[in-house]
C-alpha cells in the first residue's frame, strides 16, 4: 500500500506540474500588453513648441542651470542653414515630440519565442530604435554615442520602462537649450484604449539641475502605415549664398537681439524666462507677485 501511495503521490506531482507548466505557456504573461502596432503623433499638449518651434529665449519651466542658459543665449537659428546641421536627427529625449510617424513591433527568439527586443521606426528624421528586452546590460561609458542611444526595457505592471544612455548631444528644446551625452532617459509607455501615453524623465548632469519631466500622447492608428509615411527624404542645400563656408552662426555674449522680444510681446517678467529649477513650481508665481514683478491676474486669464 505504501508503494501505490508513493506512486499516486508522484503522479499527482507530476500532473500538478504539468498543469503549471501547461498554464505558464497558454496564459498571458502578466503585467504585459501589446504596445506593437502603428501610431500617429497627437499635438493637443505643447503645440506651439512641438511644430511651429518654441521662442527664442523662452526658459521657463526648465531645470537649466547657468551653463545651458549660456549655450542657449548664443545659438542662432541660422545655424540650422549649415549643410551639417540641415539632416541632423533629434536625439532620443528630444525626437518622440515632433512631428512623427511611428511603428512598434517585436523580435522573438525564433526557438523559445521568448521576447528579445521591441523596434520602433520613427518617420521624423527617419530613425529606429530597438529596446532590449533580454536582460542585457549597457555598455560601458566609452561604447559610441548615437542619436538614439543604447535602450533596455522591463514591464512595471502595464506600463513599458525603458531606459536609455550613449545619446549624442542635442538639444533640451529647440531653440538652443543643450541636452549633453551625459543624458540618462527613463521613458514610460503606457497603453490606455487607444492612446499611448509617453512620460519621459530625463537627468543630465552637465545641464540640468533637476531631472526634467515631458508627457505626450500618441493614437493608435488601426490601419498600417504606408512605406512612405516612414520616411524623410532629406538633403542638404545651399541656403544662404553667401555664407562663408565652415562658418556656425552664432552670438556672442550679450549681442542675441532676439532674447527679450517674447518677454516684450506677452508683457512677461524676463526673470522667469531665464528658467532655472524655481521656474517649475506653482509657488514662483507668488514669488514674482511679492517681488512686484507681475500683477494679481485671474485664473481665467493665465497664460497657460
Amino acid at each position: 500500500m505504501m508503494g501505490v501511495h508513493i506512486m499516486n503521490m508522484s503522479r499527482t506531482r507530476a500532473i500538478v506540474g504539468f498543469c503549471i507548466v501547461f498554464f505558464a505557456i497558454v496564459s498571458p504573461a502578466r503585467a504585459q500588453v501589446d504596445i506593437t502596432g502603428s501610431f500617429n503623433g497627437i499635438f493637443h499638449e505643447d503645440q506651439p513648441e512641438r511644430n511651429p518651434g518654441p521662442a527664442v529665449g523662452d526658459y521657463l519651466g526648465l531645470p537649466i542651470n547657468d551653463s545651458a542658459r549660456a549655450f542657449a543665449d548664443a545659438w542662432d537659428a541660422s545655424r540650422l542653414t549649415v549643410p551639417e546641421h540641415q539632416c541632423r536627427a533629434h536625439a532620443a529625449p528630444y525626437i518622440m515630440r515632433g512631428p512623427l510617424n511611428m511603428r512598434i513591433w517585436d523580435e522573438r527568439d525564433t526557438q523559445t519565442q521568448q521576447l528579445v527586443a521591441l523596434h520602433i521606426d520613427i518617420s521624423n528624421f527617419q530613425q529606429r530604435r530597438v529596446i532590449w528586452m533580454d536582460g542585457r546590460s549597457h555598455p560601458s561609458e566609452t561604447a559610441e554615442h548615437t542619436w538614439m542611444g543604447f535602450s533596455t526595457g522591463r514591464w512595471r505592471d502595464d506600463t513599458l520602462v525603458v531606459t536609455t544612455t550613449h545619446i549624442k548631444q542635442m538639444w533640451h528644446r529647440r531653440n538652443g537649450l543643450p541636452q549633453s551625452d551625459r543624458t540618462r532617459l527613463t521613458e514610460y509607455f503606457t497603453l490606455h484604449g487607444e492612446i499611448l501615453n509617453y512620460v519621459t524623465y530625463t537627468d543630465d548632469p552637465v545641464y540640468l539641475t533637476e531631472p526634467l519631466f515631458k508627457t505626450t500622447n500618441m493614437r493608435r492608428n488601426p490601419r498600417p502605415l504606408q512605406a512612405q509615411q516612414l520616411l524623410y527624404p532629406c538633403g542638404s542645400v545651399v541656403e544662404i549664398a553667401d555664407q562663408p563656408r565652415g562658418a556656425v552662426p552664432h552670438f556672442l555674449p550679450g549681442e542675441n537681439p532676439f532674447l527679450k522680444e517674447y518677454a516684450a510681446e506677452f508683457n512677461l517678467p524676463e526673470l522667469a524666462l531665464r528658467g532655472g529649477a524655481a521656474t517649475m513650481y506653482p509657488e514662483f508665481r507668488s514669488n514674482l507677485k511679492d517681488a512686484g514683478l507681475v500683477r494679481n491676474v485671474p485664473v481665467s486669464g493665465v497664460r497657460r
